[in-house]
C-alpha cells in the first residue's frame, strides 16, 4: 500500500494520502461504493459514459457543500453522457437526507465508509482521517483517466473552469 505525505494541508497542517496514485492516461480502477438506498454501485456500471469523480471529505462541511451545489447546477450544462459522481465518506444516510435538503438532483452522491474502496484505488484516502481527499478525475467513456485535480489545500474550491474545461473536450 503506496502513501505520500505532505501532498496536501488541512489548514496548513500536513497529511498523509493512502492508496495507489492514478496517473493521466491509464485505466480508471474499478471500485464499489454504497448509493443512498445502501445498494452497491460498480464505477465498471458507467462504462460508456464520461465521469466526473468528485471526491470530498464531507457533505457536511461548508466548503464540499459548496462544491458539491456548484457541480450540480453545472451538471445541467453538461452533455447528457456525462455523470457526475460525488463520492464521500459520509454514510448513505446521511449523503440521502442532504441532497433532499440541498434539492441536488443532477450529480449522484456514492458513500466510500464500508470498504474504501474509491479512496484506496485513487489515492485519495487520507490516513489521519479516514476521509477522503478533495480532488476530481475526469475519466473518459472508455475508462481513461483524462484529468486529475488534487486539491493540495483541503479546505479550498478545486478550479471549476480547469475541471469544465476537461469535461468539455471530451464530449
Amino acid at each position: 500500500m503506496s502513501e505520500r505525505k505532505g501532498v496536501i494541508t488541512l489548514h496548513g497542517n500536513a497529511l498523509t494520502l493512502v492508496g495507489n496514485e492514478p496517473k493521466i492516461g491509464e485505466k480508471a480502477p474499478d471500485f464499489t461504493v454504497l448509493d443512498n438506498s445502501l445498494a452497491a454501485v460498480q464505477f465498471s456500471s458507467f462504462r460508456g459514459k464520461i465521469c466526473v469523480l468528485v471526491s470530498v471529505p464531507s457533505l457536511d462541511t461548508p466548503v464540499c457543500d459548496t462544491e458539491a451545489r456548484r457541480f450540480n447546477l453545472e451538471a445541467s450544462a453538461l452533455a447528457p453522457n456525462v455523470s457526475i459522481l460525488i463520492i464521500s465518506m459520509d454514510l448513505p444516510f446521511a449523503q440521502k437526507r442532504w441532497c433532499a435538503a440541498a434539492g441536488i438532483s443532477q450529480v449522484q452522491t456514492l458513500s466510500d465508509h464500508r470498504d474504501a474502496s474509491f479512496g484506496m484505488a485513487y489515492g485519495v484516502l487520507i490516513a489521519e482521517l479516514r476521509l477522503l481527499a478533495r480532488a476530481v478525475f475526469v475519466v473518459d467513456g472508455n475508462g481513461i483517466i483524462r484529468y486529475i485535480q488534487l486539491v493540495p489545500e483541503i479546505a479550498k474550491e478545486p478550479d471549476y473552469a480547469a475541471i469544465l474545461e476537461a469535461v468539455r473536450k471530451l464530449t
